[in-house]
């Protein structure tokens, strides 16, 4: 059966364009390369995974994440940062993290690492290797690289506990960790609400400049990009994040007037148990061995 000369609805189902236009007899359409999507920076979200380390009082993880971050701030070592890496790929085995969970950095973030390590390289240090003639210290490299190690590893511990932690634990979990310093006098309530905001309005913050640099975007580029005109679309950026905040900051307060105030952000929830006993153990047998170690 064929279609009439002026039927166009087999010519739409045939490959019509847009506005109705037939491609030229033989003449093919390049395909369409799917972008690649870009695997954003994510702060704070959950994997929603049941494991043995979800399970654990959002407190045990707080207290050791700050062992961690002691024992390995005081004499940061090689063998140090070995051990604190085992441990984390254990500890991100167990809680059964994906690796889709993992960040990648954007480019501009490498290109600064490389160029600080260049000016480590160039800064000298023992010991001194010759490369066709030239002279280089790897001291200050190698310490470069040490750090940027630990501080890596010290932010991989802080994600997992954003990984396996619901945002609403963290607040009642500062104010229980706080308790005893209470007869010192000290706001440890006002200390854990500002915690338990600071941790629920962070994501939102991240989104909405997201959204506002995204929106950016969509306007016509001007014909020069000079340091002048990039600075003023930052500022207007910026100001616009801090109206968006405020916004946001008033709805938040309404709704923690509505809920009963602040004391419901730090409303105590379930404890510790049996199960966190033991993760603190374990903590501090490994901190204690790392402190064995030889520097």
């Amino acid at each position: 059966m064929t279609a009439a000369p002026g039927d166009t609805r087999s010519q739409d189902r045939s490959g019509a364009g847009v506005g109705g236009e037939v491609p030229a007899s033989g003449a093919t359409t390049p395909p369409v390369r799917p972008r690649r999507r870009r695997r954003e920076i994510v702060l704070l979200r959950r994997v929603e995974v049941d494991s043995p380390v979800h399970r654990l009082w959002a407190g045990t993880k707080l207290l050791a994440v700050v062992a961690v971050s002691v024992t390995v701030s005081e004499d940061p070592t090689w063998a140090v940062a070995g051990v604190l890496a085992v441990a984390l790929l254990a500890v991100g085995r167990l809680a059964r993290i994906p690796s889709a969970a993992v960040p990648r950095l954007p480019v501009w973030v490498w290109i600064g690492l490389v160029a600080f390590a260049g000016f480590s390289l160039a800064a000298g240090g023992k010991p001194y290797v010759h490369l066709g003639g030239a002279r280089l210290g790897l001291g200050d490299l190698g310490l470069y690289a040490l750090i940027l190690v630990v501080s890596f590893e010290l932010l991989a511990a802080a994600a997992l506990v954003g990984w396996t932690t619901a945002l609403g634990d963290v607040g009642p979990a500062v104010a229980t960790l706080g308790r005893p310093l209470r007869v010192l006098r000290l706001p440890v309530e006002e200390w854990a609400v500002a915690v338990a905001l600071c941790v629920r309005s962070l994501p939102l913050l991240v989104g909405e400049i997201r959204v506002l640099i995204a929106a950016r975007r969509l306007r016509p580029k001007p014909s020069g990009r000079s340091l002048t005109r990039l600075a003023d679309d930052g500022l207007e950026v910026l100001a616009t994040a801090v109206s968006v905040a405020v916004r946001r900051a008033a709805e938040m307060g309404e709704a923690i007037t509505a809920r009963g105030g602040v004391g419901e952000v730090t409303a105590r929830v379930a404890g510790p148990a049996r199960r966190d006993l033991v993760a603190l153990a374990l903590v501090l047998v490994v901190c204690g061995g790392v402190w064995l170690l030889p520097s």
